[in-house]
């Protein structure tokens, strides 16, 4: 009897170590917190390059209008709030006759419509693009605007016409439908 009695002994101090073994931990409440790196600021982005050119006919001569825009790293940098840099861009107009002679010819930069702009778009805009309009008997017409960089609602919508004596004239387009509806009261 003696030896059932060790038997049943070493069962059961067998079986206590296996379930003190197989005991459940204890849950903690430690709060695991994991760092997320916020990216800082890129190399300067930059617009492309583009050129449009534009076949006319004004005051009874044909003309080419070439509009180039080039982002230009050595000019000052615009940063936006998160510190990324952004090129300013220089827009080149050429207005040529059939025979290639030269018209009107001038490169435009942010500094050429300072005086159009707040203190905002002179320190945080870029000069974005120069759009051919229309021709009338008197003026050539282009929309030029300068913007917040990769912003498509944050612009200043400027005028800007070039006269039949190679004048310019510029001013805020107030009259800008960002629908794409001219509001001018031009009867067309």
């Amino acid at each position: 009897m003696q030896l059932i009695m060790n038997k049943i002994t070493t069962i059961m101090a067998a079986a206590c170590i296996l379930l003190a073994a197989c005991k459940e931990k204890k849950a903690t409440q430690d709060i695991i917190v994991s760092r997320q790196e916020v990216p800082g600021p890129q190399a300067p982005i930059s617009m492309q390059e583009y050129c449009q050119r534009t076949d006319i006919e004004w005051q009874g001569t044909a003309y080419c209008v070439e509009i180039m825009r080039t982002p230009v790293d050595t000019m000052p940098m615009v940063k936006d709030e998160t510190g990324q840099q952004f090129v300013d861009n220089r827009i080149s107009l050429t207005i040529m006759r059939r025979d290639s002679t030269i018209f009107f010819q001038r490169t435009f930069t942010k500094r050429s419509f300072n005086s159009y702009l707040d203190e905002d778009y002179r320190r945080n805009g870029i000069l974005e693009a120069m759009i051919f309009e229309e021709a009338d008997d008197r003026q050539l017409e282009f929309a030029v605007s300068i913007a917040h960089p990769q912003s498509e609602d944050e612009f200043i919508p400027l005028e800007m016409k070039i006269t039949a004596d190679g004048g310019i004239a510029i001013k805020r387009d107030n009259d800008i439908d960002i629908n794409g509806n001219d509001d001018d009261d031009d009867d067309d």
